[in-house]
Order: C-alpha cells, then sequence, then structure tokens
C-alpha cells in the first residue's frame, strides 16, 4: 500500500483489470481479509448459459456493466497458461470442467476466476481468509476450484445467506421451481491459522422465556442447568457428595463448594440434584451460524440503495469484515462495484484495497466516501488507473471511448450514463441545487476524436430541448474558432438562488481538466446521492449506521 503525508498508510481504489492490478500491484501476502462478488448472471435461462458457441449465433453473456465473459483466444491462451502452471490440482479441476462443460461461456468465466483466485491465494497472508459470495448457479464449480487452490482442508464454511423473504415467489408467473431467496458465500482460510471471531447475535423470544427465575435481591433473571458430568466415570468425571447427593459431577469438590458458597447452585428440595444459576446478563447471546437469515437485501426504497447491480447491504459486509478480521488489517475486494466492502471496511478501522474494471464504479465509490465521511476522507486513500496526464487520457481513449467519457464526466463531479445507449450525444449529468428540494441539470457532451461545430450546436438545441440550465462540451482536441462561435452564441444562464449569470455552453479541453481548471458554473451536488450523511463523522468513536 502506498504511503501518504505524516508517514500515514494510504488505501488503495484501482481502476483497471484486478487480474493485471493483483499482478502488478498487490504484493505477497499482503492482505488479511478478501471479499469478492464476482460477476455472474445467473438470471439467464440454464439452456442458454450453457449453450456452446456454433456459427454465427450470438453469444450467451454473463456481464456486469462492460464485463464480459466470452470464450476467445484470450481464454484459450490462458487455459493453456494454466493447466501447464505449477498448480497441478488447478490443471486437473480445469480439464475435468473441459471435458464436463465444453467451450462455452461458463467454462469462459471459471477460467477467468481460476487466473484470479490463484493471485488472490497469493495475496493472502498465512492468517488470511476469502470470503467468495456466489449464487447456486456457479457455487458448485467454484468450490471445485477453491479446493484445488487452497486445498480441501482449507474449507471453513458455506455460509448460506438468505436475501430474500417473501411470500409471493414466482409461481404466478408460470415458475416450476421453488424460490430462488439464498446466495452462498464459500470461506476459505489460507493456512489453519486464519483469523476468526465469533460474533453473537440477541436471543430469541423463545429462548429469553426459559430465564423464568429471578434472584431476590439482585433481580438478576436465571434459568437453572445440570451439573451432573457427562459419560459419568468412563468420562473420568468426579464422584462425590454436594448438598446430600451423591453423583459424578462436571467440577471438581472445590469448584463445585465455590459455587455453592457464592449462591450460584439451587436446590428445590432436599435429595434432589441441585443445580446451577445460568444469569441472562452474562450471555453474549446466540452465536451466528452459518445460515444467516436476518439481513435482508437492499429494498427499492432504502437509503444506502444506488441502484448499482448486485449492490449488498453493509451490514452483510460489515459481519464478513469483523468475523474475519481485525482494526488496521488490510481488505481487499477485486470485484468492489459500489464500494460496499470499501465502505465497511472504512467504518470498522480497516485498511482496504478495491479493483473495479469501469470507470463508473470507482467514480461511484470516490463520491460515496466523501458523501459519507466528508471531504477530508479523500486525504486517506489514492485512486489508481486513472489518467494523470494527456497521454494516459488518450491511451483510455484508445482502449474504450466509453470509459473515456464517463471518466470525463466525473471529473467535474457528474453522473455518467451507465451504459453506451443512444443518448443524443449526451454523456452524463451535473446537478446544481436550486432549493432545498429542486435542482437544475447540465448537460456533459464528451468527444475524443474529431469535433466540429455541429457537435456544439447539438448540445446546444439538446440544453434548450430538455429545459437544462447549461451545457459543458468537453473534447480532446483544442477547439477551433469555429466550434467556440458556436458556444458564444448559445446565450446565458441565470442562476436563480442569486441571480449570478454563466455562459449557457462552455468548451473546456480534456488538458484543462487535467490542470485543475473547471467550467464556470454553480457549485454541484455530488453525483448517486441525494439522502444525508450515514455517519456523525465528527465522533470517530461514534459512528452510527442510519438507513
Amino acid at each position: 500500500m502506498a504511503m501518504g503525508k505524516g508517514g500515514h498508510w494510504l488505501n488503495e481504489l484501482y481502476y483497471g483489470d484486478n487480474l493485471d492490478v493483483l499482478r502488478r500491484h498487490v504484493a505477497d501476502e499482503s492482505v488479511d481479509l478478501i471479499y469478492l462478488d464476482p460477476p455472474f448472471n445467473s438470471n439467464r435461462s440454464y439452456n442458454v448459459l450453457f449453450q456452446a458457441k456454433t456459427g454465427e449465433e450470438s453469444p450467451a453473456q454473463i456481464e456486469a456493466f462492460g464485463d464480459t465473459w466470452t470464450w476467445s483466444h484470450e481464454t484459450e491462451s490462458l487455459y493453456q497458461e494454466l493447466t501447464s502452471a505449477a498448480f497441478l490440482r488447478v490443471a486437473d479441476a480445469l480439464e475435468a470442467m473441459r471435458k464436463l462443460l465444453g467451450d462455452n461461456d461458463v467454462l469462459a468465466y471459471l477460467v477467468m476466476m481460476t487466473a484470479r483466485l490463484i493471485e488472490l491465494h497469493r495475496v493472502l497472508k498465512s492468517s488470511g481468509s476469502l470470503y467468495l459470495h456466489c449464487d447456486p448457479t456457479a457455487s458448485h464449480y467454484l468450490k471445485v476450484l477453491l479446493d484445488s487452490i487452497f486445498g480441501p482442508r482449507q474449507f471453513v464454511n458455506e455460509i448460506i445467506w438468505k436475501r430474500a423473504h417473501t411470500v409471493k415467489g414466482n409461481v404466478g408467473q408460470g415458475a416450476k421451481h421453488l424460490g430462488r431467496s439464498t446466495d452462498t458465500i464459500l470461506v476459505y482460510g489460507k493456512t489453519d491459522q486464519y483469523k476468526f471471531h465469533q460474533l453473537y447475535e440477541p436471543y430469541g423470544d423463545d429462548y429469553l422465556k426459559r430465564f423464568h427465575h429471578v434472584e431476590p435481591g439482585t433481580g438478576r433473571r436465571y434459568r437453572t442447568i445440570s451439573m451432573i458430568g457427562p459419560g459419568g466415570q468412563a468420562k473420568g468425571n468426579p464422584c462425590y457428595e454436594a448438598m446430600g447427593v451423591t453423583r459424578y459431577w462436571r467440577y471438581s469438590k472445590e469448584h463445585m463448594q465455590g459455587l455453592i458458597d457464592s449462591g450460584q447452585v439451587v436446590q428445590s428440595r432436599p435429595g434432589v440434584v441441585p443445580e446451577r444459576k445460568l444469569y441472562l446478563d452474562e450471555g453474549k447471546g446466540s452465536p451466528i451460524q452459518s445460515l444467516w437469515t436476518d439481513l435482508i437485501a437492499i429494498n427499492p426504497r432504502a437509503r444506502e440503495r444506488l441502484g448499482y447491480p448486485t449492490q449488498k447491504p453493509l451490514v452483510l459486509l460489515e459481519r464478513i469484515i469483523a468475523t474475519g478480521s481485525d482494526p488496521g488489517d488490510v481488505v481487499l475486494d477485486p470485484f468492489c462495484g459500489c464500494g460496499t466492502t470499501v465502505d465497511a471496511a472504512q467504518k470498522l478501522g480497516r485498511r482496504w484495497i478495491g479493483i473495479d474494471v469501469t470507470t463508473l464504479a470507482v467514480d461511484l465509490i470516490d463520491t460515496r466516501l466523501r458523501h459519507t465521511y466528508g471531504e477530508k476522507i479523500r486525504e486517506t486513500y489514492e485512486i489508481r488507473g486513472i489518467p494523470r496526464d494527456l497521454a494516459g487520457a488518450k491511451a483510455l481513449f484508445d482502449y474504450s471511448p466509453f470509459e473515456f467519457e464517463r471518466w470525463c464526466v466525473m471529473l467535474l463531479d457528474g453522473q455518467p450514463n451507465e451504459k453506451q445507449v443512444g443518448d443524443k450525444g449526451i454523456d452524463g449529468v451535473i446537478r446544481i441545487p436550486l432549493d432545498k428540494k429542486s435542482s437544475a441539470k447540465i448537460l456533459v457532451s464528451v468527444k475524443g476524436g474529431a469535433t466540429n461545430p455541429g457537435h456544439v450546436r447539438d448540445l446546444v438545441g439538446t440544453v434548450e430541448s430538455q429545459k437544462a440550465a447549461m451545457g459543458v462540451f468537453i473534447c480532446m482536441q483544442k477547439p477551433t474558432k469555429g466550434i467556440v462561435d458556436a458556444a458564444n452564441h448559445s446565450g446565458v444562464y441565470i442562476y436563480p438562488a442569486n441571480g449570478q449569470s454563466f455562459p449557457k455552453v462552455q468548451i473546456i479541453t480534456v488538458e484543462e481538466l487535467l490542470n485543475d481548471k473547471r467550467p464556470h458554473m454553480p457549485n454541484t451536488l455530488l453525483p448517486y446521492f441525494q439522502a444525508q450523511r450515514r455517519y456523525d463523522t465528527s465522533k470517530d468513536d461514534q459512528l452510527s449506521l442510519d438507513l
């Protein structure tokens, strides 16, 4: 991890392919806990999902935004690399799966995942653990791969998370299966020395009813439990008389007398086997088991909902991180999406590394952290893989014009388009506040290639037709006089909050953005978020969830 000002470690947020980032930037045995929720589209029907490629047939895709898992020359090359490497068990597992599945998208997904799981095993400390989140469509294949990489003996748990509680189901829509309401989380330790903290949940009503005794004087609730040693003499339990009753007891004679003297043993009447008091206030709660039914998926109206596919609730990641790591440990999420793992790690005092293949996700995570913890949080992490100079911007445009457009919009704290669709030349939206309840929008158009005055006139027309406040035209090349003239004839926007005037459509180059120049416009709202901050960041030791 990088070193920041004052010798403090900086957390790291990477834009890029996680396989490349892991290989180039994450050191051996440097991570304490890994959580990953790799994209796998199980909403598709099985016969399409497992269909092999033939001729010009449209491929069945497994994707998360721009991520697509399809069998290709790259997949074949990676398969050959993995099956000829030193991991003999991995080679055996992949070869068996190829015979079973054939060359299709599922095998491509598994090959891509194998390469990443090998790297994740490498970066994990000997005291570390990995939590892989998946659904039943792929969990059995992934478990075989994890067995081949970590070793079957390092399997710790299969956590079943009941993410949905519904009484309706899909029977009315003709479904011929039981409701699919659970996810699987596979847990592996790097070695037998992996960290583990038992967490507890509040006792249930049925258990609480068993504490029906009230101790006179103290008012403490308790129930009684047996003190007879299980297995009797065969298990080596001591035999002696206590309170007039001879039995094989659970405790030594000295320990038993201490319990009696302290009032922790009760006998309902002479001759009855005495029992020990178990106080309710001494219990930690019910130990959390491998079936999680108390953490519900994010509903459409939840305040933490960001509209991001596969977003998981914050409390789920908090539980995982608290179970498998200590404060100050490093948590890694190589498919960090909208940043729930990063948010939970930050909240629980862990260091973190997040990786995602889309600029949209990186922008969303950056905005999420700033919204949640305030602007000073930006001093604690570094964003890597995002262009820092004009050459890097051109390289990003050559790699993916769509990701380039998203990156330009996020430089202005705008919200870029989620998908590459027909957008009438609009690549994102910036929001400016009008009052406490309403806002106006500034449309952003990005051109990484050749530009002409018509592009600016199109933006002017779209601003007018959509009744937007303003427009910003971002271009890679220096604008020509005709382009500048087209913007200069766009008119003026009067900001109603203070009567200040702004050019209605403005031009700014990528080089100017990289040099921290910004368009002349009112203060903007952070994208994605409309709610207030969830945490009181003025009290570091009193962060409370407010969802």
